[in-house]
């Protein structure tokens, strides 16, 4: 039911984002970031469940939880990059939009490095010489 509190609570921040926006449109905009931000909270517990669960399964099943840090780090990276894009896409800033997109997937690139370089080791060690 959790879903319904969601888009109940998008749906009304809509309606009067598009009442005041004719009056007041930099209120209509930190009102969609208002909104924004009380959903991101909302979900905060179950990202946290979420994470427990993955590190829990790590640890079971022997895993190096630097490997499940940096997924992690790189799930929330693309996550938040994507909410700041969409935020400034709705403010009209298309061009900045890209590029914060574009920071995101810089910012995952270099994070994967290190898991990419123990994957080409592993896959050569592997091979025979």
């Amino acid at each position: 039911m959790e879903i319904v509190q969601i888009v109940g609570l998008g749906l009304v921040a809509t309606i009067l984002a598009l009442v005041i926006k004719e009056q007041k449109p930099l209120f209509a905009f930190l009102l969609a970031i208002a909104c924004g931000a009380i959903i991101f909270y909302f979900l905060m517990g179950k990202i946290s469940e979420v994470i427990r669960v993955l590190e829990r399964l790590a640890v079971q099943a022997n895993l190096n939880m630097v490997f499940l840090e940096t997924i992690l780090k790189i799930i929330g990276i693309a996550y938040i990059a994507e909410f700041g894009a969409q935020m400034t896409r709705d403010a009209g800033q298309g061009a900045i939009a890209s590029k914060i997109e574009l920071a995101g997937k810089v910012l995952i690139l270099v994070m994967a490095v290190p898991i990419i370089q123990i994957i080409i080791e592993t896959v050569l060690h592997l091979l025979p010489t």
